[in-house]
């Protein structure tokens, strides 16, 4: 059995083992040179089930419509004359009630705490390293209002087996020293959220992948899939015709780009994101947990010897330009939270595109075409989604039961 891999990134690259360690000969074909050289390349960091909330809640809207004229909301919102927004935000807007909020919350983190239980294993199963730390997360809240309302809004992580508990200033400054000048009135911990450096765990994948047998046909542009009926027959590359017995869409934002001449409407839409990465110096006081700063909705993240700050969710379509100036209020939240956390003279400029659903939630396993599968639509959340969507998706291709429910997680 042959099954062909569309993207090397994340998704596709954690379901290139799966799949392979089913016994299957799997190809992976993707545009770049090397692996998670898109949306992974330089994402938050966090594998975070204790920040698993959907994005579509109640005061979403409210953002949005500010955005319009206030560039410094954490949603940005950059009309374009394109149906496909304007239909993706409709659709954005109707998930946006309390009752859908927390609906689709409590799918994800169902999924999140499964993904991250894969990735424990499989980070132990290859040895691998990706700058792991597992020291918990920090949610920070600027004033006591604010944390009030993140305690009563945790619940239903709670509800679901998060061991989430609310901290004053001074606990949070215990567990995370370089904290101790920053501006916050009290936080969230999460102890057993973790971090890690998604780009060198996708390549260190790929070289277990390979060392398995996967074949890589890298720096190869994928044009069209094509059908005949309701089977996929071949993938057309800019380098000429790939075939198996199944297929793998896993291209993220480009995935109902992909798919769109076979007939599907994914509802997936690309929301550029942000971030900045400095390296540490000797003498620099750089923070060892993760977390955000809520309302700011700036994310830190360390990896070994690199502190980086994300933030921003701008829907603008498929722009993954930027400038300095786009990085202007993270850099000033980076210095406000951590002075002397790194050498802020050398950043490392970066921005990508996040493939979001309307709900949150991916889209995994059957399409309409008998030998298509989907593992696409992962959102702000692609690195702690990755190992568990992948292994619900290997394991539907073997007609197997997935371990989870998966319901809001598919084509139907």
């Amino acid at each position: 059995m042959k099954t062909v891999v569309l993207g090397a990134g994340l998704a596709g690259m954690t379901t290139a083992w799966y799949l392979a360690a089913q016994g299957r000969a799997v190809t992976v074909v993707d545009r770049q040179a090397l692996a998670a050289s898109e949306t992974s390349y330089a994402n938050a960091g966090m594998i975070a089930p204790g920040h698993a909330y959907t994005w579509a809640s109640p005061r979403a809207p409210g953002i949005l419509w500010r955005s319009l004229r206030d560039d410094t909301q954490a949603l940005l919102l950059k009309p374009r004359l394109d149906p496909t927004m304007w239909r993706w935000l409709w659709q954005f807007l109707r998930n946006c009630t309390a009752q859908k909020a927390r609906y689709n919350t409590s799918r994800k983190l169902v999924l999140c705490r499964y993904s991250q239980a894969e990735l424990r294993s499989l980070t132990q199963q290859l040895a691998l390293e990706y700058e792991l730390l597992s020291t918990g997360a920090l949610y920070l809240y600027r004033d006591e209002a604010l944390l009030k309302r993140g305690v009563a809004n945790m619940q239903v992580l709670m509800d679901g087996g998060m061991p989430l508990r609310g901290i004053s200033r001074e606990e949070a400054i215990e567990l995370e020293p370089a904290l101790a000048s920053s501006p916050f009135a009290g936080a969230i911990l999460s102890p057993t959220d973790e971090s890690g450096d998604a780009r060198m765990f996708t390549r260190n994948l790929a070289k277990a992948c390979e060392a398995a047998g996967v074949e890589f046909v890298m720096g190869t542009a994928i044009r069209s899939i094509e059908a005949q009926g309701d089977r996929i027959v071949g993938v057309h590359t800019d380098k000429g015709v790939i075939s198996g017995d199944d297929y793998v869409l896993a291209m993220g934002c480009d995935s109902p780009l992909m798919s769109r001449a076979l007939g599907y409407r994914l509802p997936v839409y690309p929301v550029k994101g942000y971030s900045v990465t400095f390296p540490i110096r000797p003498e620099d006081e750089p923070p060892s947990m993760s977390g955000v700063d809520e309302q700011a909705l700036v994310a830190w993240a360390r990896y070994g010897n690199r502190l980086r700050f994300t933030a921003t969710a701008e829907f603008t379509g498929y722009d993954r330009s930027h400038t300095p100036a786009n990085f202007e209020p993270m850099l000033k939240v980076a210095r406000q939270l951590f002075p002397n956390g790194a050498d802020y003279s050398q950043p490392d400029y970066w921005a990508g595109l996040r493939p979001m659903t309307p709900e949150g939630l991916p889209i995994l396993g059957k399409s309409r075409h008998r030998n298509l599968y989907l593992n696409t639509g992962h959102g702000h959340m692609g690195w702690t989604m990755a190992c568990g969507t992948a292994r619900v998706v290997s394991d539907i291709m073997a007609g197997k039961t997935p371990d989870i429910d998966i319901t809001g997680m598919t084509l139907q």
